[in-house]
């Protein structure tokens, strides 16, 4: 018998598992609805390598997506599973890997459903451009919180939300500069850094770190920077 995913998953948005579901055959397309991914990726990747050195490390990326964050922690030597519950990227995600020669493991999961069976088994835990298309937030958190060994990394990204991220995050990227697709982020869903901050140490984690995300629309180019006033990155690190 079929049931809908949104049962199987309360904590998942049938509309927006569908928009990624159509949109997976251009997830490696460097010039597609996905070219921020690709720009964003060196930036927070070097960052995470920074902070946690992911070679030999056992890495777990919630809401993998297509592979592009997970690909890449695994050519630094991670050993690497990616979760999500967007079928098609997934599917995506494992034709790419298994082309380019790359050592990920895929699996269809929430990051609640994978923490009843692997809690306490990753050096890192990776949610990132994920905690805004979810509407309880906070549980997804907790979940990584469970999954991350003590003493672990996890580490977050999402987007601010105040008039300045809807600004630009939102009336920007997506009805003047068209980068991302008409209905991307709602701003209802944004997170505002102490309110991250605040459900992660509620989950037993603690900020080590921050950076924001800054985008320059005349080189195309994004950097990290100290100002989370628009998108931002979170370090935290489990209790030994």
């Amino acid at each position: 018998m079929y049931i809908p995913t949104s049962e199987l998953h309360p904590n998942a948005d049938p509309a927006e598992l569908a928009r990624f579901n159509k949109l997976a055959a251009r997830w490696w397309d460097e010039q597609s609805e996905f070219k921020p991914l690709h720009r964003i990726n060196p930036h927070r990747l070097a960052w995470i390598d920074s902070l946690c050195r992911l070679a030999g490390k056992q890495v777990l990326d919630v809401g993998c997506g297509g592979g592009i964050l997970a690909e890449s922690m695994a050519r630094h030597g991670a050993k690497v599973t990616g979760i999500d519950l967007a079928d098609k990227p997934l599917q995506i995600a494992r034709w790419h890997a298994q082309g380019q020669a790359v050592d990920v493991r895929y699996a269809y999961s929430s990051a609640e459903a994978w923490a009843t069976g692997h809690a306490g088994q990753y050096d890192v835990v990776t949610c990132m451009e994920m905690l805004e298309h979810v509407p309880q937030p906070s549980a997804v958190i907790d979940a990584c919180a469970a999954l991350v060994k003590p003493g672990g990394w996890v580490f977050f990204s999402t987007i601010n939300r105040n008039p300045l991220s809807y600004l630009l995050a939102i009336v920007g990227v997506e009805y003047v500069l068209r980068i991302l697709p008409v209905g991307t982020h709602q701003y209802r869903r944004l997170i505002k850094p102490a309110e991250l901050a605040g459900m992660a140490r509620d989950a037993g984690l603690v900020q080590t770190d921050q950076r924001g995300l800054g985008y320059n629309p005349l080189t195309q180019r994004f950097r990290l920077h100290g100002f989370l006033g628009v998108g931002y990155l979170l370090a935290m690190q489990k209790a030994a």
